[in-house]
């Protein structure tokens, strides 16, 4: 604090000496000691609680810079948020429009061929309906009964054999192949 050296230091304690006696010196001298003690603490719990001052001032202006700059970061980040949101649910839109579009243009494909896809593609099967029944007439085995031999009781072979119609069949085996099965006499089936 006061730059004193130790010959000033000298010259007071021979001038103290003198005039205040050598019986009250030691008196004064503690007196005086427990002076400077408290105006040197006094004087170093001023420059704390300055320090202090200062060190919370300091802290309080770091603090609203922080909460200022937390804020502004804050801001900064609503407001890429909704410039990135509005470009996302526009092109959410025209996703949802294309699935859209799509699903009814695979409808109206699947209603209406297309008559280039049609002309270029191979030509579907046309299905062929089964023929009718042919008629073949094959002469009769079976006995016949004729009237006056009902009378008598008794049961003659036919006599000459008519021509009777008998239904020919046919069935597919392949789109292009088909087989005539027929009943013929004599023939086991």
């Amino acid at each position: 604090m006061f730059d004193v050296s130790f010959t000033e230091l000298l010259v007071i304690g021979v001038v103290a000496l003198v005039v205040i006696g050598p019986e009250r010196l030691p008196k004064v001298a503690r007196t005086l000691g427990l002076l400077v003690g408290r105006a040197q603490r006094y004087v170093n719990d001023v420059k704390t609680d300055i320090q202090r001052e200062v060190e919370l001032d300091e802290l309080r202006q770091l603090k609203n810079q922080m909460q200022d700059a937390a804020q502004s970061v804050q801001s900064s980040l609503q407001n890429t948020e909704s410039a990135l949101r509005k470009p996302l649910e526009s092109l959410e839109q025209d996703v949802s429009a294309l699935k859209q579009s799509f699903a009814e243009a695979e409808v109206q494909a699947m209603l209406a061929p297309d008559p280039l896809v049609s002309a270029t593609a191979e030509p579907e099967p046309v299905a062929i309906p089964s023929p009718e029944p042919v008629v073949v007439p094959v002469p009769a085995t079976a006995p016949v009964l004729i009237p006056t031999q009902l009378e008598l009781g008794a049961v003659a072979p036919a006599p000459a054999p008519t021509p009777s119609a008998v239904p020919v069949t046919a069935t597919t085996h392949a789109p292009n192949q088909t087989s005539v099965a027929s009943t013929t006499p004599g023939s086991a089936s």
